[in-house]
């Protein structure tokens, strides 16, 4: 026996599956940090640079939110300043005073400038899973306005900006009367996973 199954049934059924869906694509949702990544590049400078090294530092994503909407979506990003950790693979012997000088008052002065937020102000769709993303960062006690490319695949969201340590008060270390420094500018990686 032939069941017939009528068009306006399979629309509905259609609908009531889109529906939930749409409604759910405009909350907010929560960033899932131990699946999410932050990585800052520090790079060195100087006449005699040879004998620095470039350092890579692991900023755990402590909470956020990304609101995926047509109008209006946002992000709010927050990392505790206090769990930056040094990685620098190929330097395991100065790691330890490169991460007491990161977080002591010569750098990111942690006991004061407990936290790292980011705040977008707006987002422009750049293409399929592309956009320019705008906001407030708050680095050192210093709020800034950046702006930076982010792409989605496989439900994660991808990109890196670029920032100035003098944009947010704060002087890059040097050594050896500065014929050993670090750069002005650092580059920040992410890949960030939202809560299922």
């Amino acid at each position: 026996m032939i069941k017939f199954v009528s068009p306006l049934l399979i629309v509905l059924a259609v609908l009531i599956r889109l529906v939930p869906l749409e409604a759910a694509s405009s909350e907010a949702r929560e960033v899932d940090s131990p699946h999410s990544t932050m990585t800052v590049h520090v790079y060195k400078s100087g006449l005699f640079s040879a004998f620095g090294h470039n350092h890579e530092i692991q900023a755990p994503i402590e909470s956020g939110q990304v609101k995926e909407a047509e109008r209006d979506s946002t992000v709010v990003l927050r990392v505790d300043a206090r769990k930056l950790k040094v990685l620098d693979p190929d330097d395991a012997k100065s790691r330890p005073q490169v991460q007491e000088t990161m977080l002591g008052a010569q750098v990111l002065d942690v006991n004061r400038f407990p936290e790292i937020r980011f705040q977008s102000t707006s987002i422009e769709p750049k293409g399929q899973e592309h956009w320019m993303v705008h906001g407030k960062l708050t680095l050192h006690g210093v709020e800034h306005l950046i702006s930076f490319e982010v792409t989605r695949k496989d439900d994660r969201y991808r990109g890196s900006a670029t920032l100035k340590q003098t944009d947010f008060g704060m002087t890059p270390v040097t050594i050896a009367g500065g014929t050993v420094k670090v750069k002005d500018e650092v580059k920040v990686e992410f890949e960030i996973a939202l809560m299922k």
